[in-house]
């Protein structure tokens, strides 16, 4: 009798430390690199699979695209002109890494990943590039220079590290720089980037009253809520150095 105790205390002494002390199981690494090589065997992969997947959607390979990045939810949006002719989200991939606060890139050396609208053209793309892939933002543009900041070589890349860049690993940059290239091949003249800081619904627009960025972050509202009304991009201008959004 006095065995059996002697083993019912010493079991409910360990399940009292079981419950104290849950051993932490280490999480699996995310996949960050890819396989592939070369930008002939990366089409050669992701072609199919690509166009299976948005031939589903409504969509095609090569069909006009669009890109949304939000910063603070860490998000790239991938749309695609589907067949019935608005813009839908084709997949929403999550960034790796950025560098910096919310708010613009300033001046070279800030380690701030921009934020404004961009287009990519063909002469953007880099399949050689020392992060896998990568296209170049076009950072600064018009109205960046305007406002006389400085800056080069902002990229949307593979791998997880960024210094201003925004970085998405490399199996997710095959599939958005496979689309990117497809539709400049197919005919669009450029792919249009709209880097926002956040989706400026009311809510978080008046969380953002008094910052240093609101009256900036207002003036990109435009083109969010333009596209969320139509599904179709506007088209981006500069005048007087202030960004005119035109749906």
């Amino acid at each position: 009798m006095r065995r059996l105790l002697a083993i019912f205390v010493a079991c409910s002494a360990l399940a009292v430390l079981a419950i104290q002390y849950t051993p932490q199981i280490p999480t699996q690494k995310p996949d960050l690199r890819s396989p592939r090589s070369g930008i002939s065997e990366i089409r050669a992969y992701q072609t199919p699979r690509l166009s299976k997947a948005m031939a589903d959607a409504g969509t095609r390979l090569g069909a006009p695209t669009y890109i949304r990045i939000f910063k603070e939810e860490k998000t790239l949006e991938l749309w695609l002109k589907s067949e019935a002719g608005p813009y839908q989200l084709f997949r929403s991939y999550p960034i790796c890494n950025h560098s910096g606060a919310l708010g613009p890139k300033l001046k070279e050396g800030d380690r701030q990943s921009p934020e404004g609208f961009y287009r990519v053209d063909k002469a953007a793309l880099n399949p050689n590039s020392s992060y896998h892939l990568s296209f170049n933002l076009g950072f600064p543009n018009r109205y960046d220079r305007a406002q006389r900041r400085t800056g080069s070589y902002l990229m949307v890349h593979g791998d997880c590290v960024s210094v201003g860049c925004y970085a998405m690993t490399d199996p997710m940059i095959e599939e958005i720089y496979v689309t990117v290239e497809a539709a400049l091949k197919g005919g669009q003249a450029f792919v249009p980037v709209h880097a926002f800081p956040f989706r400026p619904t009311e809510a978080r627009m008046a969380k953002a009253s008094g910052h240093r960025w609101e009256s900036y972050w207002q003036s990109l509202a435009p083109a969010y809520h333009s596209f969320a009304s139509s599904h179709q991009p506007p088209a981006i201008s500069v005048q007087d150095g202030r960004y005119v959004v035109t749906p």
